[in-house]
């Protein structure tokens, strides 16, 4: 099934609500080759990891680009802990990067689904979430959140209710 396609107007309105206050952009980390992580998987050793290729590091330069050509010129920038996501972040060269663990992918351990998701809407609930905000984290994190599926580089436009729970008002893809 193919997404309806966004024209500039409805763009434009993403980039607008995301200045605007109580809004968050969910990005899938950028071009990493594979699937999961290896079973030697060490958060804090980037070569145990699955991690941006080439084509990954132009995907997340090309995206910091997007938003300063959509007028964010800087972010407050979370990420999960996974170096492919750290690497996304950095190459957004939005700001400071912050690791935040409620990001961090679930994809070896699905039961932490639950928690993981509830920490990230509690945490979404009290941010706030006065300045441009990104998020970047993986495929099942953003699932869990709001039943989308995307592709890597892809982001997602949120409107983040009193109560915590997320409205999806958009997305961009970005390969």
């Amino acid at each position: 099934m193919l997404a309806p396609p966004t024209y500039a107007s409805d763009t434009q309105n993403l980039w607008q609500s995301l200045q605007s206050g109580g809004h968050v952009v969910l990005i899938r980390h950028a071009i990493a080759p594979g699937t999961g992580d290896p079973d030697t998987f060490d958060v804090n050793d980037c070569s145990t990891q699955r991690v941006l290729s080439q084509e990954g590091h132009q995907q997340s330069d090309r995206i910091g680009t997007l938003f300063r050509d959509n007028g964010i010129q800087s972010a407050q920038v979370y990420s999960s802990q996974w170096c492919r996501c750290l690497e996304t972040a950095r190459g957004l060269s939005l700001g400071a990067v912050q690791e935040m663990t409620a990001l961090n992918s679930f994809f070896q351990n699905r039961g932490m689904q639950g928690p993981q998701t509830q920490a990230l809407r509690e945490w979404l609930r009290e941010a706030p979430l006065t300045q441009p905000t990104v998020l970047v984290t993986h495929q099942v994190n953003i699932t869990a959140l709001t039943g989308h599926y995307p592709q890597s580089g892809e982001l997602i436009f949120l409107r983040v209710e009193e109560s915590g729970d997320v409205v999806q008002i958009g997305t961009i893809q970005t390969r």
